[in-house]
């Protein structure tokens, strides 16, 4: 089996040529990743009647959160590695959607673009600057493969409604932007004076726990605070509320205003700062160029409880948002403020929330002044699962593909570094280099992944 998944890795069929599913068909499509949120976009693919579900791969497959999708999938395919998946069905195969751990998203990505499949991948993009660097790359590499990535508020009305308002110079002059999430997050409870990782615990009989850490090189001792969705509190593995979060509050901003990657990173507070798993409350300040007629923005994100953004007069009463999925415990839990931003212009401030929630201008009277002078937004012709299939068939071009979605989630990868060392970053954005800080700098390519991961980095 090692040495067929190996073949399948093989120069020669890394530069296989994907295929665009005629307009009557459906898009044949592997899944990697089924329980959790893995499950929910298989869900959301399935329902929009563009896809064949073909092959489903998951590290545990007889874990309780995988049983829902085997349940609705029964005679399909089933796989624990997705080298072998490629390996036994690659020539059936036009897409895939990855919804795994952050620190998986890269290599399964990899793999799949260099046999020309289309990816559908969770966000954010990878763990480090240097995969979604890489990722980009590859994407250029193999331009026929439609690549999106699963921040699906950027194909709901927000997304219309920004570009519609900038595109009319309702939003303009914008120098200064918050972003916050201050729900409750896994590692809420934790003890930040903890001095290594969790103690081993037996590994579930299901799991290949070799094979959930990718390409990882350091290896974990087992405890179930690293599996489902765990994963998201360590900086070994995921990238905390900024990583989880940013992409659904951050995207429309960071795509419609130009701002690429910033020349500034500084965490100004992280309590309960410690080597092992993200702060209690985090603010984290990005500092943007003036980009052509656009000035120079910085976007100030807050996390945690008690580490609300400043409002600003006229800002309103802000309930709970029925659009906003609900977390992990599968109940919405009361916040002192929804997930969202506030854009500051030299004559205008608007509020809005996560994912396809739309923007308003405040005060409420300056909104009925604007009212005669806003332009007509489009509706979205599909939504982000729809959007990728779409393209797929050759019908639709992707809204979040890794051009726009890279250098969004390399962002976010500035923003965990600055959280990890609790410092300021300078960073040069033409040579991509953190210039005031050598560890951090070396950071940016990650660790070394292990043996037999090599190929994945060297595109």
């Amino acid at each position: 089996m090692l040495a067929s998944a190996a073949a399948a890795m093989a120069p020669s069929l890394l530069m296989a040529k994907p295929k665009l599913a005629a307009a009557n068909e459906r898009v044949n499509l592997a899944c990697i990743g089924i329980g959790n949120r893995g499950g929910e976009i298989i869900r959301e693919l399935y329902a929009t009647g563009l896809a064949n579900i073909v092959a489903l791969c998951d590290v545990d497959m007889g874990a309780p959160h995988t049983a829902k999708v085997l349940e609705q999938f029964p005679d399909v395919p089933r796989f624990q590695d997705f080298r072998q998946l490629f390996d036994k069905m690659g020539s059936q195969i036009d897409a895939v959607s990855i919804g795994v751990p952050d620190h998986s998203h890269f290599p399964i990505t990899m793999h799949a673009m260099g046999l020309g499949k289309h990816v559908y991948v969770e966000k954010p993009l990878a763990r480090t600057f240097q995969e979604c660097e890489l990722l980009m790359e590859a994407a250029r590499k193999y331009k026929n493969v439609v690549t999106q990535m699963g921040n699906q508020g950027h194909s709901d009305a927000n997304y219309f409604q920004f570009k519609a308002w900038v595109d009319a110079g309702i939003i303009k002059d914008v120098t200064a932007m918050t972003a916050h999430m201050n729900s409750p997050r896994r590692w809420h409870g934790w003890d930040p004076n903890i001095k290594s990782f969790p103690p081993a615990q037996q590994i579930p009989d299901s799991l290949d726990w070799d094979l959930w850490h990718s390409a990882i090189a350091q290896q974990h001792d087992f405890n179930k605070d690293y599996i489902n969705g765990q994963w998201r509190c360590w900086y070994d593995f995921g990238m905390g509320a900024l990583g989880d979060w940013g992409a659904h509050i951050i995207d429309t901003a960071h795509e419609f205003l130009d701002l690429g990657l910033p020349y500034e990173v500084e965490c100004t507070k992280a309590t309960g700062h410690n080597d092992f798993f993200f702060p209690m409350s985090s603010t984290i300040v990005f500092r943007f160029p003036k980009r052509k007629r656009m000035p120079a923005l910085d976007i100030t994100w807050y996390d945690g409880l008690d580490n609300l953004p400043p409002i600003p007069e006229g800002y309103g009463v802000s309930g709970l948002d029925p659009n906003i999925p609900p977390p992990s415990t599968g109940k919405l839990e009361p916040v002192k403020l929804n997930p969202g931003k506030i854009i500051y212009g030299k004559e205008l401030t608007f509020k809005g929330g996560s994912h396809g929630s739309t923007l308003s201008i405040i005060p409420e009277e300056k909104a009925k002044d604007m009212a005669s002078q806003l332009p007509e937004v489009p509706v979205s012709p599909s939504n982000h699962f729809a959007n990728f299939l779409k393209a797929c068939k050759g019908e639709e071009k992707t809204r979040s593909p890794f051009e726009v979605s890279g250098p969004l989630s390399q962002v976010f990868s500035l923003g965990v570094l600055a959280q990890k060392l609790n410092t300021k970053l300078e960073f040069n954005r033409r040579k991509k280099e953190i210039t005031n800080n050598k560890m951090a700098n070396e950071l940016l390519m990650g660790p070394p992944p292990r043996k037999g991961w090599e190929q994945y980095y060297q595109v």
